[in-house]
């Protein structure tokens, strides 16, 4: 408890380790609530948070508390199910997948992941497990990242149709990505811009939180 009270006057680090993947991962107290960060940003809570919060409310916590599965691809922390089951009241399936078991082991230790009843968590890589599952969802949210830097395989295209393939009708992605340079912005501009709107709606929310953009495809029929 003295620990949180402290953190709003100066952020308190509580661990500091080495993930394989993910190089250095630090759990730290920050304005009375514990956050997930890698060496150059935040993984989970505090500002991820709020980013993957503001997707949600974008296209409605009554819609969400409706649907029946959730798929999240990169859990880190577990933020944004945190939200989806404390916040939003969500009692469906939740299937998580993350390549990284340290993370998840840190997830389950200081965010008591393995916790949540109708949560299932998948060690797999991600790319891997979308070409397998035989499952479909109504939302899926991407939010994969190696500290700043976004694997190539989640703006190509075999990669999108997969994903948009395994909506269900009407269902949703909320694709969490991170513009730090102006490359990265001329690739969400292509991206959007070369993505197939026959079947769906794409929009983007850009400068959430400064450099994050979310990008959100709606499955129309």
């Amino acid at each position: 408890m003295l620990k949180k009270l402290l953190s709003y006057i100066i952020p308190i680090k509580i661990l500091k380790t080495k993930s394989t993947l993910s190089k250095t991962i630090e759990v730290t107290w920050a304005n009375g609530e514990l956050v997930l960060d890698s060496e150059n940003t935040n993984y989970s809570y505090g500002s991820l948070q709020r980013i993957l919060r503001k997707g949600l409310k974008h296209f409605g916590f009554e819609k969400i508390v409706a649907m029946e599965h959730i798929l999240v691809l990169g859990v880190a922390g577990g933020s944004v199910i945190k939200t989806l089951v404390d916040e939003i009241c969500y009692e469906g399936r939740i299937t998580g997948v993350d390549i990284d078991s340290q993370i998840i082991e840190i997830a389950n230790e200081y965010f008591q992941l393995n916790k949540i009843k109708n949560l299932e968590i998948i060690i797999e890589d991600a790319f891997e497990f979308v070409l397998k599952t035989q499952d479909r969802y109504d939302l899926i949210i991407i939010d994969i990242f190696q500290d700043t830097t976004m694997p190539n395989f989640l703006f190509e295209k075999f990669f999108v149709d997969r994903i948009c393939f395994l909506l269900k009708s009407k269902g949703v992605v909320l694709f969490n990505t991170m513009c730090l340079t102006a490359a990265n912005n001329f690739r969400n501009q292509n991206f959007i811009k070369d993505f197939d709107s026959t079947n769906y709606k794409i929009e983007s929310i850009p400068r959430v939180e400064l450099h994050n953009e979310l990008i959100i495809i709606e499955k129309l029929n």
